[in-house]
């Protein structure tokens, strides 16, 4: 097979690939960032505690997070085409990619958010915040750098995820490296295959550190902030209280 014949074949593979990836972790992120906070809320000694909702909860996140993704595609046939309509193609791995990165991601959240300071979760509840204000004001953004580090991961996960579900017609670069690399033998496509795959993830990788590196040090410069403006929200109403006096 000639480069010219190639390039349009990597072309689409590159691009369902990346669509099925990106849709993806945009779900798993939505599913899988309120999933991890709750995991911590809901732990002895946190703000919602709730230990029998803990263990389902982690119980469940365990049970999907153990799973094998192959498994997890048939599994999920039904409940792929209820909602797409099909079992195959880049629109119908989408669902299983999804569901499968959720409790991995949602893990992965609850670890970076365990890592928050809990003096700052104290400083917001003696000014009288609620669990929200807590959540929105300190531990999503304090761990923001390790939140976008468990993306990166996630992402790196779903790229190798997406290229299993291209052995089931889901389409993709492993869909290429299945039907002309391995069952036609056009060994130069494959090969070609996996070098796009390592470059792809790469450079996902490279900027997921570059980004995760950058928050952290702008946050290193101003991690005292939040204390320190907690600290002087409190005085206006000190002052407050000895002109009353």
């Amino acid at each position: 097979m000639t480069w010219s014949e190639m390039q349009p074949l990597l072309s689409q593979a590159c691009w369902d690939t990346l669509y099925m990836v990106g849709w993806s972790t945009l779900i798993a992120v939505a599913g899988g960032l309120p999933l991890g906070v709750l995991l911590v809320l809901t732990d002895r000694g946190g703000l919602l505690q709730n230990i029998v909702a803990n263990k389902i909860i982690g119980q469940v996140v365990n049970i999907a997070r153990s799973m094998p993704f192959i498994i997890l595609m048939v599994a999920l046939m039904g409940f792929t085409r209820s909602i797409t309509g099909t079992t195959i193609g880049r629109e119908a791995a989408i669902v299983p990619l999804a569901v499968g990165a959720i409790p991995f991601f949602a893990r992965l959240v609850e670890t970076a958010v365990r890592e928050v300071d809990g003096g700052l979760v104290e400083a917001v509840q003696a000014m009288g915040g609620n669990t929200w204000t807590v959540v929105r004001k300190v531990l999503v953004p304090e761990s923001l750098p390790s939140l976008i580090s468990s993306t990166t991961t996630t992402i790196v996960a779903l790229i190798g995820y997406s290229a299993m579900a291209g052995t089931v017609g889901a389409g993709g670069l492993g869909d290429i490296a299945v039907r002309y690399g391995y069952q036609r033998f056009e060994t130069d496509l494959m090969w070609i295959t996996v070098a796009v795959l390592a470059v792809v993830i790469s450079l996902i990788q490279f900027a997921g550190d570059y980004a995760a590196r950058a928050l952290h040090r702008r946050g290193g410069r101003s991690g005292p902030a939040p204390k320190l403006r907690l600290l002087k929200a409190k005085e206006p109403a000190a002052a407050e209280v000895s002109k009353v006096a």
